[in-house]
């Protein structure tokens, strides 16, 4: 299917457009800090509970912690709705966001061996998944002299997606949106030796199942499949948010070994898992990521 068959513009869809674009613009007049923050609580109080994705985010807690108490799903729930709420109006103050990754503290045993890729023209995929802020990584390695071209999922909101693309844009090395054509001209990218920014945390039909905290979910193994095929560098980078809710530490883990694209993608859903236990409220518990009852219906059907 074509990114653009999944898209819809319909009536309903350019009223929740035009309502977030009258919301951004009105933030983006106020101070950065004043702004990230209003938008946390607007998402934590208001959309969160009208959309549904509050409840979402506590019903996957209940799946893969079943013996977490309610009390604490709630919470994590909260956290959950408030990093997503930062991100959304942080991605749209680039420059703000470039200027403060100039201070960020970018460190790791991946970052040594991502200079040396560089310095060699050797293609690198950095791979995150929807944690603390992934475009705030891309920009933290985009200011220190990288190029991170970013693979990412056109929103299903046409009119939406025409302003959400140049968020994508904005941080610095091509875009690229999911899709026969995008796909093809990441990969053209990665074979000359480019940087490539790819987040494997979302539900993928046709892919490997692998583990994901302690669930069996379906994955995309293009990362182990593009890295063998142009011999690229894969580093797992985390953006983790910091306690004064505006700023980040960025992590570069020690480069995933090359062997099998199964093997290498097993190893970098136990990399983001280790994230995710360790700040749980900082990932998109939103997403249906594993999709139980699909996956029981697949199996029975022998699929």
């Amino acid at each position: 299917m074509a990114v653009e068959d999944t898209q819809s513009r319909n009536w309903s869809d350019w009223i929740v457009d035009r309502v977030a674009r009258a919301l951004i613009a009105v933030l983006l007049f106020l101070p950065h800090t004043v702004r990230v923050s209003a938008m946390g609580w607007i998402a934590r109080n208001l959309i969160g509970p009208l959309t549904g994705y509050t409840r979402r985010a506590r019903a996957n807690l209940a799946y893969v912690w079943p013996d977490m108490p309610e009390a604490e799903r709630r919470s994590i729930a909260r956290q959950v709705l408030d990093n997503a709420g930062r991100v959304i109006i942080e991605n749209y103050a680039t420059d703000e966001q470039l200027a403060r990754a100039e201070t960020w503290n970018t460190h790791g045993p991946g970052l040594e061996p991502a200079r040396q890729a560089l310095a060699e023209g050797r293609p690198i995929l950095f791979v995150s998944g929807h944690f603390g802020n992934y475009q705030a990584a891309r920009a933290a390695m985009n200011v220190r002299g990288f190029s991170l071209g970013g693979l990412y999922r056109p929103l299903n909101n046409g009119y939406f997606n025409d302003h959400y693309v140049h968020t994508v844009e904005a941080v610095g090395g091509p875009a690229f949106a999911r899709g026969r054509r995008g796909v093809a001209n990441f990969m053209r990218h990665v074979k000359e030796g480019g940087h490539g920014a790819l987040l494997i945390d979302q539900y993928y039909s046709e892919g490997v199942v692998v583990d994901f905290l302690g669930k069996p979910a379906p994955t995309a193994q293009s990362v182990g499949d593009i890295a063998l095929k142009f011999n690229a560098l894969v580093v797992p980078i985390y953006a983790r948010r910091l306690d004064n809710g505006v700023d980040f530490d960025v992590l570069l883990e020690a480069p995933i070994a090359h062997s099998d694209p199964t093997t290498m993608t097993q190893a970098l859903m136990d990399s983001l898992g280790a994230q995710v236990r360790e700040r749980p409220g900082q990932w998109f518990w939103v997403h249906r990521r594993w999709k139980p009852a699909r996956q029981a219906e697949r199996a029975a059907l022998g699929l």
